[in-house]
């Protein structure tokens, strides 16, 4: 089945308003088993004509999000009903349903609104739970000549998700007659690269029968894309485990955060966590996954050599011979961290983001990271990472991560 999606909005070609419509429909759509053929964007008015008419061309369904609203510039409605050859009128239920809206949170309803409970003759009205603008559902064959099925709904995704969960996906399955959705697998490697892939299972994984693969590349990390029934999805799985099962980071879609907190869980430990060149953000990064408070002890972030001194008791002497950026610091901020908070592991980093401050023998990109556990083991090792400086902390925190995942897999 041909899916295309129009997202309209002058503000998401300018850059003001990030578009994630595409990435969330081709995510639920794949659940059904369908695809998305082809997403365009353009701004409000009349450029919408253009492109809902090459789409109805060539798609059997067209989902168009936003333009719904009641200002001079949403047309969408307007503009469907023109290229389609189909008349409106006043839904009068979605209109009292409008004057609900606003009765209940005690706002007068403007007559601009009002527009926004026209329909076309003959669709179906999708009712919005979370705002004032319906949807629209414009079945095949209403006009006699397009095949198409036309969506037209609101932009806002608090209002946009439930609409399609509740409204158009019912309808989308129906229309394509599934019987059958092959699954998708996503494993998450880290340490290795899209090259190691093609050199070790490509050849492998084409030859299994009714399997598509591809990769996608990320800081740090590797996603091997699996899609097929489920013995092709078995088979990719075990030739991969096969040659970098050691970099497996997860086989669900889970984070590197969240699969070191659901090992720090397993193994029934806590984490504590020392930072200087990434400002907090490895700490961010465990703190956002449901659960962390279970595992998660303390975060420093020691950005000054007085606060390495002062909060994790790390030798003035050591910064002064070594430098900030070494691996004796490292060693000792992972140390001072473990004694702090009681935790039973800790992980440090220390480094160069740049673009100043590099030297010679310790260029821009440059991190030591020390983990320490309750157990007595203290180790430290250099990455390298030369990239810009948002960048340079994603990798770091990566890095620092993946030693702790590491190390917790080591005790089984």
């Amino acid at each position: 089945m041909r899916i295309e999606i129009i997202n309209t909005g002058t503000e998401l070609l300018l850059g003001n308003t990030l578009n994630t419509h595409g990435a969330w429909f081709g995510r639920e759509l794949f659940k059904l088993g369908l695809r998305i053929s082809r997403q365009t964007t353009v701004p409000d008015g009349d450029a919408i004509r253009e492109s809902l008419q090459e789409a109805i061309s060539r798609a059997d369904a067209v989902i168009v999000t936003g333009g719904l609203g009641p200002t001079s510039d949403d047309l969408t409605r307007e503009i469907t009903a023109e290229v389609l050859g189909v008349e409106m009128m006043m839904d009068e239920a979605a209109l009292r349903s409008m004057e609900a809206f606003f009765a209940t949170r005690g706002l007068p309803m403007a007559d601009s609104n009002r527009k926004q409970a026209l329909c076309l003759i003959g669709a179906d009205t999708l009712p919005n739970l979370h705002g004032t603008a319906p949807g629209v559902y414009v079945p095949p064959r209403l006009n006699g000549k397009s095949n198409c099925a036309v969506f037209l709904l609101p932009g806002p995704p608090r209002e946009l998700y439930p609409m399609v969960h509740q409204e158009v996906l019912p309808r989308l399955r129906a229309l394509a007659g599934l019987e059958s959705v092959n699954e998708a697998l996503v494993l998450k490697f880290t340490g290795i690269g899209e090259s190691s892939f093609h050199e070790h299972v490509d050849e492998q994984l084409s030859r299994i029968p009714g399997l598509e693969y591809g990769y996608c590349a990320h800081i740090g990390e590797v996603d091997l894309r699996l899609i097929g029934n489920e013995a092709a999805l078995a088979q990719g799985r075990r030739i991969a485990l096969e040659h970098f099962e050691s970099h497996l980071i997860s086989d669900d879609e889970s984070s590197m955060e969240k699969t070191v907190v659901r090992l720090l869980a397993k193994n029934k430990m806590t984490l504590a966590i020392a930072e200087s060149c990434t400002g907090g953000l490895i700490s961010n990064r465990i703190t956002n996954v449901p659960g962390s408070s279970e595992v998660f002890t303390h975060g420093f972030v020691t950005y000054a050599n007085e606060a390495k001194v002062g909060m994790l008791g790390v030798a003035a002497e050591e910064i002064a011979l070594h430098g900030a950026v070494s691996e004796q610091v490292a060693r000792a901020m992972a140390e001072g961290a473990l004694k702090v908070s009681g935790a039973c592991i800790t992980v440090s980093v220390t480094g160069i983001a740049g673009p100043g401050g590099g030297t010679e023998d310790k260029p821009v990109g440059t991190a030591w990271i020390g983990l320490a556990t309750r157990a007595g083991f203290t180790s430290a090792f250099k990455v390298f990472h030369p990239r810009n400086r948002k960048d340079f902390k994603l990798a770091v925190s990566q890095s620092a991560l993946e030693a702790v995942r590491r190390h917790l897999k080591s005790l089984g």
